[in-house]
């Protein structure tokens, strides 16, 4: 276990790449590579990113942010290659859908789990549910938020989510957004 992740402090994404690292860096000296490279782009440099200082400290090299590539660049040259995750939905971390200073539970992640499942199943491509205590907030594409409140998708989206113990149900009328749970925190070294 991670000292102070399951806390969620805002610096939760740091001390945990930070491990990660360490483990990657060991096992390619182990195995005689030179290098430990991550998927980092361009576009991570617009939000509270924490896990890229560990990155820099432990000399992970991120080619896809050194060549300049956004999310959207990766994704066209993708399609061109043919390649069949060009339009995967990015995944984040489940820790990231807690407000800092939460605390991440099994119970908590598998809340969450279950609905974002219930979600990516029932065909919703862009979104997130975040967790704010008896709360779910549903923040989905703008594309797609006619299909969240189609009557027969929003009963069965209700029964999911209140299975998985949520008492309230909110849509996020911004739609989704990464990084929506740094809005608003005071985010700093702790």
């Amino acid at each position: 276990m991670i000292p102070g992740f399951a806390d969620n402090p805002p610096l939760r994404c740091y001390h945990c790449k930070k491990e990660l690292f360490e483990i990657c860096v060991n096992k390619a000296k182990e195995l005689g590579y030179a290098q430990v490279l991550d998927g980092s782009n361009l576009d991570d440099l617009d939000d509270y990113r924490p896990g890229r200082q560990a990155a820099t400290e432990l000399q992970v090299r991120s080619p896809l942010l050194e060549a300049g590539l956004t999310k959207e660049d990766i994704r066209a040259l993708s399609r061109r290659s043919g390649l069949s995750p060009a339009e995967k939905q990015s995944f984040a971390c489940l820790a990231s859908r807690f407000p800092y200073g939460t605390r991440i539970t099994a119970e908590r992640l598998q809340q969450i789990d279950q609905c974002e499942t219930f979600m990516r199943e029932n065909g919703f491509h862009t979104f997130r549910v975040r967790y704010h205590d008896e709360t779910a907030r549903i923040e989905v594409a703008l594309d797609e938020l006619s299909r969240i409140i189609d009557d027969n998708m929003r009963k069965r989206l209700l029964a999911v989510f209140k299975d998985a113990g949520f008492t309230y149900v909110a849509l996020d009328l911004q739609g989704y957004r990464t990084g929506s749970m740094n809005e608003g925190a005071a985010l700093s070294e702790s």
